[in-house]
């Protein structure tokens, strides 16, 4: 049995058996793990990162066979920092989507960050908005605006975020709170706000934590040391 055809992005491939390669692919109705026959050939140069392409796939079972796998456009030009936070996107979906869960909205929304990373835009609020609504569409989302019991954020208070429950008030200083003003900024996508970006990418990696299971992410280390290296 063929598949109908789908928009596809390669998340991740790796060599299976003589000539074939196993290839993870994201598509608007999931991620789907297919075996690449010929890898060697001219669709193994297609198999690559972010390159956008139209795919078929044949089989009933969870691993399929690509039937067909074509260009459907440029792929966008990532270098340097772009490209290790495209890696780290792709990391993400491989760890925490799970496979045949369609989402459509996440596969355009990821497409539209590789654009803006191609464009050179701001890498940490395309990040961030990225973690954000990966987690919403997994069903991990919380309310960035209410804290734990319903009521408003205080702009003055102080929250700790607590998986499963949302944010709690506090009254003493502790390592990783939150600033009510932060978290009203980060419910709006407001960058400007002083300390709302390191705020976001804080709550993102405790709120990413539980659902990583506590193996840490080889793209992050990587994208931590090449942004190290460029500043120096």
């Amino acid at each position: 049995m063929i598949a109908a055809a789908h928009p596809a992005f390669v998340l991740h491939s790796r060599p299976y058996k003589e000539t074939s390669a196993l290839v993870d692919f994201l598509t608007p109705e999931g991620r789907l793990c297919a075996v690449l026959r010929g890898a060697r050939g001219k669709a193994g140069t297609l198999a690559r990162p972010f390159v956008p392409l139209e795919l078929e796939v044949r089989g009933r079972g969870e691993l399929k066979n690509v039937a067909r796998l074509e260009s459907a456009g440029i792929p966008p030009l990532l270098g340097g920092l772009a490209l290790f936070s495209g890696l780290y996107l792709n990391e993400l979906l491989i760890r925490l989507l799970p496979a045949q869960d369609p989402h459509p909205q996440l596969f355009d929304h990821y497409a539209a960050t590789l654009a803006a990373l191609a464009a050179g835009r701001a890498l940490e609020p395309l990040l961030r908005a990225f973690e954000w609504r990966l987690l919403s569409d997994l069903g991990y989302g919380f309310a960035l605006d209410r804290d734990c019991q319903g009521r408003p954020v205080d702009p003055l208070g102080l929250y700790r975020w607590l998986p499963d429950l949302g944010f709690e008030p506090v009254s003493q200083l502790q390592p990783g709170l939150f600033h009510g003003r932060e978290l009203l900024a980060l419910a709006e996508a407001d960058w400007a706000v002083p300390g709302a970006l390191a705020a976001a990418k804080r709550l993102m990696r405790q709120a990413l934590a539980p659902h990583l299971g506590g193996r840490p992410l080889v793209s992050r280390e990587l994208f931590m040391n090449r942004k190290e290296s460029h500043r120096d």
